[in-house]
C-alpha cells in the first residue's frame, strides 16, 4: 500500500506510549496496533481527527503517501 504510517515516529517525539494514547483517544490498543504497523486499510476521520488532537500534529505527519507498484489500478473512490 502507498500509505505508510509515521504513527510511532510521532509517539517517540512526543514521549507517550501507545497505552496513553489508545485512552485518550477512546481508541483500542489493538486497533491502534494495527494502525501503528501500517496493517490498516482504513481509518475514520473522527480518529485521526482525535489522534491528531491528543498528538498535537497534523495528518500529515501521521500518513505519507509513497507511490509504488502496489498503487497501479487501486481506486477506491468509484
Amino acid at each position: 500500500m502507498p500509505i505508510r504510517v509515521n504513527l510511532d515516529r510521532v509517539l517517540l517525539q512526543r514521549r507517550m506510549s501507545l497505552t496513553e494514547l489508545a485512552d485518550r483517544v477512546g481508541v483500542t490498543i489493538a486497533n491502534l496496533s494495527i494502525l501503528k504497523t501500517g496493517k490498516a486499510r482504513a481509518v475514520r476521520f473522527s480518529t485521526l481527527s482525535a489522534l491528531c488532537r491528543e498528538l498535537d500534529c497534523q495528518p500529515g505527519d501521521l500518513l505519507i503517501y509513497e507511490p509504488g507498484p502496489d498503487d497501479v489500478g487501486d481506486d477506491d473512490l468509484d
